[in-house]
């Protein structure tokens, strides 16, 4: 039995992706498994490498009930950041560059040393070096934002851009800090850090173990996105985002026509 065409539906996305032009669910045509979905994204990510993009970490995404119920899946997932997704804390986004973007308040790691597969989320103090509020872009390649669960990992997990605010020392406890999301200094979603998996930590935990997988072990120095503490809100040209995470402050961005 001949199996998906990996490179192919990594093509597609990727020039979807490129030209900020949505295409049809492609796993159910293509029988798209979640293993094969996670080779698909391996190739669509190794195209953005092969023109000269770096990675620089991994990104988790449905770790909030939120966020599957948003979107119609059940599954913690993980996606691949490069370089070239990061935007500057306050810095512009053109939201032409994307088909329908949305954005969501996260909490971000900078990894200090490799954390072990298994390894207690208490003993990750050591491993991690520094934490900050962050703001994901989200830009589904998929028509109207709909998908299933291969589709979403094929897809880098929606994976667009992101933001982090100013690193602080991990405090003591991250399981439940407040939440805002702010759009033009109105409050959009009000959530706290506990809808990530009940511990932001616990995120990184996951997502070493189903990166590791797949081959993949994080790097000293990449960035972890722990995933959404609310629901994504879509994102207007002209609008100001901001992301407010207690004890450790804000980050921001703002979008352009």
């Amino acid at each position: 039995m001949i199996g998906p065409d990996i490179a192919g539906i990594a093509e597609t996305l990727g020039t979807a992706a490129d030209t900020a032009t949505a295409v049809g669910q492609l796993a159910a045509e293509t029988g798209l498994d979640v293993d094969a979905a996670y080779a698909v994204q391996t190739a669509l990510v190794q195209r953005r490498l092969d023109r000269g993009e770096r990675l620089v970490g991994l990104k988790m995404g449905l770790t909030s009930k939120a966020k599957m119920a948003q979107v119609g899946v059940d599954e913690v997932i993980w996606g691949r950041l490069t370089d070239t997704m990061r935007i500057p804390d306050g810095g512009t986004i053109d939201v032409a560059d994307f088909i329908h973007p949305r954005v969501e308040p996260e909490v971000a790691f900078l990894l200090d040393r490799l954390p072990e597969p298994g390894e207690p989320v208490g003993d990750f103090t050591d491993a991690v070096r520094a934490v900050a509020p962050a703001i994901e872009l989200i830009d589904s390649r998929y028509a109207n934002f709909t998908f299933s669960l291969p589709d979403v990992i094929a897809d880098n997990t929606s994976a667009g851009a992101f933001v982090i605010g100013p690193w602080s020392p991990v405090p003591d406890g991250l399981d439940n800090l407040g939440v805002l999301l702010e759009i033009d200094g109105r409050v959009a979603q009000v959530g706290s850090t506990a809808a990530i998996l009940g511990d932001p930590r616990r995120a990184l935990d996951e997502g070493i173990r189903l990166a590791g997988r797949h081959g993949v072990r994080l790097r000293s120095g990449w960035v972890f996105l722990a995933g959404a503490a609310t629901a994504a809100v879509p994102l207007r040209a002209g609008a100001h985002v901001r992301a407010v995470v207690e004890r450790l402050g804000t980050a921001s961005l703002r979008s352009s026509s």
